[in-house]
Order: C-alpha cells, then sequence, then structure tokens
C-alpha cells in the first residue's frame, strides 16, 4: 500500500531516485520492477508495480475496441506504457515523451494512491491543491462518497 506525498528533484538525464520510504516495498512487491504510462485526464504520470500494471493491463485489453472510446483510452495507457527497472540507487529513467507530457523538469512531487504513485510536476500539483483546498467539498461530493466517513 503506498501512501504519502515525497518531493524530489528530476536529475539532468531525466532520472528520479524512488524515495527511501518506497523503494524497499518496491524491492518486495516486484523486485523494483515498474510500469509508468500517462494518466488519461491530468497532465501528471502513473507508476505501477509490474504485478498491478499486469492486472490493469488485463482489464484494458479485455475491453471492447469497437468503442471509440475505449480504443482511445487503450492508446494513451498502454500506448505510452513503458517497463522500467530500478537500478542500483533506486532510480528510474523516465522517457523524454513522457516527462514532456506531464511538464516534469526538474522538482516533482511523487503521491502514493494505494496500488500505484501519480508523478507531478511540483508547481502544478502545487497549484492543484490550493485549487481543492478553495472547494466546499460537502457541496460537491458524488452520491457514491455520501457514506464515506473519515
Amino acid at each position: 500500500m503506498f501512501r504519502g506525498v515525497a518531493t524530489f528533484n528530476l536529475d539532468a538525464k531525466g532520472r528520479m531516485a524512488i524515495p527511501a520510504k518506497f523503494r524497499k516495498h518496491l524491492d518486495v512487491c516486484c523486485e523494483g520492477r515498474l510500469v509508468i504510462t500517462i494518466d488519461h485526464s491530468d497532465h501528471c504520470l502513473q507508476l505501477y508495480p509490474l504485478p498491478e500494471w499486469e492486472s490493469v493491463e488485463k482489464k484494458l485489453t479485455a475491453l471492447p475496441s469497437l468503442n471509440p472510446q475505449v480504443r482511445r483510452l487503450k492508446r494513451m495507457l498502454l500506448g505510452y506504457a513503458t517497463e522500467c527497472e530500478m537500478d542500483g540507487n533506486g532510480r528510474i529513467l523516465l522517457p523524454a515523451k513522457l516527462r514532456e507530457f506531464a511538464g516534469l523538469d526538474k522538482n516533482m512531487v511523487m503521491i502514493g494512491q494505494g496500488n500505484k504513485f501519480e508523478l507531478w510536476d511540483e508547481q502544478t500539483w502545487n497549484t492543484l491543491m490550493d485549487d481543492c483546498l478553495q472547494e466546499d467539498f460537502d457541496e460537491i461530493l458524488p452520491a457514491e462518497l455520501e457514506s464515506l466517513s473519515i
């Protein structure tokens, strides 16, 4: 289970060092083998442990390709999916096309999302969080979340 937020810098070669608090778990759950792809609704990246991605990939490939929206989603998520492996220093190389999509240049944020991570440009993430804090969640809460007690 991945949770929490970590900030760090992307190096000049486009590598990111997986924060230590996540690195040990990734070694255990997937031997450092990961898949990174674009997010279909936000300009961020999704980083999955390989077994988690394989489950998502199986569900995506089972969807009917005659539906134009499904085809677009498959093209985006499967088409940009890139396998990567942590090196001995816990780093992974983010492909240039994916960095460009998410606007990743230097300062980054990694957010645990349970079974995966989101990778954001730090400024974009901070702006998003500032905007979220301005919203009145009680007025916009979807029906499926009304029973959630936190």
